[in-house]
């Protein structure tokens, strides 16, 4: 850590919670260019409570609703790649019934609590935030060498005590598993970056080894958190939100839903074939909570549950190119994948890191490729799938994500796809692996 200590923001607050009215959200559409990113959801009610850099635009999932509300009064949404709860958030505040899926436990845990979080009383949940500072401030708890190295890199002692008996104070009195409680963890999930002194990166991994100069007191952090959850309360109650979302923690490989549940419209963003680590970030968290004590556990604990789209996963698994390429589920594009992973086998082994990028894509293909076939299961005929999606170049070897998944799910059983392109990534050279130029945008698939 270092030697020199934070300089800690001025909170000016003279009551505990100072509620005031929420400043209604920009409204217009949502730029194209940023449909698959989070950032514009930091400034809307509900979805701004914990950040999450996986998400994508709730304002364009808003706009997709709205086009498809003209041509069906009533219909039922799926996310299977649910996150945060960015889909379901705004299904709930456009009153359209729907179903998510997220392995993630800790990402689950949180939209859950969103979405549980919308029918509550806010003046009992005020009175319930005050009763739950109080008492955590009157509870000590000493750092020891017992406390797990991350948290000692990431905190400030006298930060971390005082986060300690925040948590302490939540495990013996307060959690009790329902709306109100699940959102208080909520809460102290999402003071834990604010107070942190360490950096982090742009995709949310915490960074130890660099601190930030000015953090916020975890006292201050939770006021101005409860302030901000009160606020959008207040604005999405009078807004009609209604909780009309499931999530359910269930792989969507292989999911389950309530029998007599048929889906119309399928909104979502997969994880991308990029090499990011969704378990990784959320270690920061999840230690926290005592969910993990090191890296080491991140594949247990969740690795194993998620698409196979980074190479910590592939190799861990020690998974085998040829018996993944020889899944009849990837017979449609076998030709052509097969080709990019024995190139990626090859150009691996001129790498230093030599990372596992020629299994990590089979196993991803093959993971989408039964996706889609559950999806086939669950969606009615003439159903419409929209999946966010961007290409890949691992160690510069390009992976066709678009027209691949688009036939995979043709072999599923879906009609037809196309692609729509919303921008270009990878085009600024400077500090790149590779110069192979990428696209984002959505894969729009008709059953």
């Amino acid at each position: 850590m270092s030697a020199n200590r934070p300089t800690y923001l001025s909170i000016e607050q003279p009551s505990l919670f100072d509620v005031s009215p929420f400043k209604q959200a920009a409204n217009g559409h949502a730029k194209d260019e940023r449909s698959g990113t989070f950032v514009d959801n930091m400034k809307l009610p509900v979805h701004r409570w914990f950040r999450y850099s996986a998400g994508f635009s709730a304002e364009w999932v808003q706009q997709v609703l709205n086009d498809y509300h003209q041509d069906q009064a009533e219909f039922t949404v799926l996310d299977p790649f649910a996150g945060s709860g960015t889909t379901l958030l705004a299904c709930d505040a456009a009153q359209v019934p729907s179903y998510g899926f997220e392995a993630h436990p800790l990402v689950y845990r949180v939209a859950k609590a969103k979405s549980a979080a919308l029918s509550l009383d806010t003046g009992a949940l005020k009175e319930y935030l005050e009763e739950f500072i109080t008492d955590a401030l009157n509870c000590h708890v000493i750092v020891d060498d017992n406390i797990p190295p991350l948290l000692l890199k990431c905190f400030e002692p006298e930060a971390l005590e005082k986060l300690l008996g925040f948590k302490e104070t939540f495990l013996t009195k307060y959690d009790a598993g329902d709306a109100k409680s699940e959102l208080l963890w909520l809460l102290l999930t999402s003071i834990l970056r604010p107070s942190s002194v360490a950096g982090t990166a742009q995709w949310q991994y915490i960074l130890p080894n660099k601190s930030k100069s000015r953090v916020i007191d975890p006292i201050d952090a939770y006021k101005i958190k409860a302030s901000e959850i009160l606020d959008d309360l207040l604005y999405v109650q009078h807004q009609q939100w209604r909780p009309l979302s499931t999530i359910l923690p269930t792989d969507a490989r292989t999911p389950t839903l309530p029998h007599d549940v048929e889906i119309d419209l399928v909104i979502t963003s997969p994880p991308y074939p990029n090499n990011y680590d969704y378990a990784d970030a959320t270690r920061l968290e999840m230690t926290y909570w005592g969910d993990v004590s090191g890296w080491s556990d991140l594949q247990e604990q969740v690795r194993q549950y998620l698409i196979r789209s980074c190479s910590q996963h592939s190799a861990a698994e020690r998974l085998e190119l040829d018996a993944l390429l020889a899944d009849e589920i990837l017979a449609p594009i076998h030709k052509e994948l097969s080709a990019a992973c024995h190139q990626l086998a090859q150009v691996r082994l001129t790498k230093g890191g030599r990372k596992t990028y020629h299994t990590m894509a089979a196993a991803y293909f093959s993971d989408l490729g039964y996706v889609f076939r559950a999806l086939r299961k669950l969606c009615r005929d003439g159903s419409t799938l929209c999946f966010v999606i961007g290409d890949s170049a691992p160690y510069g070897v390009y992976l066709h994500v678009d027209q691949w998944l688009g036939e995979l799910a043709c072999a599923a059983g879906f009609k037809k796809f196309w692609f729509e392109q919303t921008r270009e990534r990878n085009t600024k050279w400077k500090n790149r692996k590779h110069r192979v130029p990428l696209k984002e945008g959505r894969l729009w698939i008709e059953g």
